[in-house]
């Protein structure tokens, strides 16, 4: 048995031994008290007694009497019950340091036994050291059989309880790895929606530039296509105003007899053609400026007046030839 178990098994002792001390005390003084309270009764009754057999102008000295004793009898009772309470208190007193001793008393044996339990330790672990290991077993064997029956249930206990608490360790690591997982399935779930709400949402977004791209590029070939049409129209209504100009409209018959390189030039040889009565008229083009006599109303008369400018050896424009010419205003 060890030191602390029997410190608390002798301490329990004194302490139900004081229990019963001071009960005692207690139902001793109670005793007293009922017996003094039942002695006051006894005295009150016979002294009404004797009241009863005195005439009645004589009654009224018993009553001083009987109150006289009363406070007498009160007084007594007062002092019993200071005197019994006082002997409880001095027996409490004596009981408490009587309890007091006997815990030191208890304390100091309990210190002694410990002390002589480390000496014999001591000595036994120093004689060991000279023992055979076989025989340091055999010790062991049999200090582990003598153990007992108590000391074998307190170990299964602690190992049970031991047991119990690593089981209980173990489960909650299990549980907190659960969780874990599942907490970590849940991140990653979410992540994976927000993956496919944001491809999606790129995926419509992409739709949506393609869809506007398609219609601007719809709409681009369409204004292309409007402005081709439009210019195609254009050019055939000019072509057309062109030959029905041509065709239906009044011609005007010409002689270019020269196309000049420069305004200088064009100017000399409207002069020459001025001065022999030719109607003279000039025209800017690309590649110079084009000199005509004329309007004729008719092919043949530009064609006998280009013969004549020909013929006119001081004119010296051999080259000259009839042309249907338009003036740009009439274009």
């Amino acid at each position: 048995m060890s030191m602390n178990s029997k410190q608390r098994w002798m301490g329990g002792v004194v302490l139900l031994g004081g229990g019963v001390l001071l009960a005692a005390l207690l139902l001793k003084g109670k005793e007293e008290i009922h017996q003094t309270h039942v002695d006051h009764q006894q005295k009150t009754e016979q002294q009404a007694a004797k009241d009863n057999t005195q005439t009645a102008p004589v009654q009224l000295q018993p009553i001083t009497v009987d109150v006289e004793t009363e406070k007498k009898l009160l007084e007594e009772q007062r002092r019993a019950r200071e005197k019994a309470v006082a002997e409880q208190e001095a027996r409490a007193a004596e009981f408490l340091a009587t309890q007091q001793q006997a815990e030191a008393e208890a304390a100091r044996k309990a210190a002694e036994e410990y002390a002589a339990i480390n000496a014999r330790r001591l000595a036994a672990q120093e004689s060991s050291d000279n023992i055979p290991p076989e025989v340091v077993d055999d010790k062991k064997n049999t200090a582990q059989q003598s153990k007992t029956p108590s000391q074998t249930d307190t170990q299964k206990r602690e190992a049970e309880k031991k047991q119990a608490e690593q089981k209980r360790v173990a489960e909650a690591q299990k549980q907190a790895e659960q969780q874990k997982k599942e907490q970590e399935a849940k991140r990653k779930a979410e992540a994976d929606k927000k993956a496919t709400e944001d491809k999606q949402r790129q995926i419509e977004a992409d739709k949506k530039a393609a869809e506007a791209k398609r219609k601007a590029e719809a709409d681009k070939k369409a204004a292309e296509e409007k402005k081709h049409k439009e210019d195609e129209t254009k050019k055939k209504a000019e072509a057309e105003k062109d030959r029905d100009l041509l065709e239906n409209g009044d011609k005007n018959w010409m002689v270019q007899v020269a196309l000049a390189a420069n305004q200088a030039n064009a100017d000399a040889v409207v002069s020459k053609l001025r001065a022999k009565g030719y109607k003279v008229t000039t025209s800017q083009t690309s590649k110079g400026i084009r000199i005509m006599v004329g309007p004729s109303k008719d092919r043949d008369a530009a064609d006998a007046a280009r013969k004549k400018i020909v013929s006119d050896a001081s004119l010296n424009m051999k080259s000259a030839w009839v042309i249907d010419w338009v003036p740009l205003d009439q274009r």
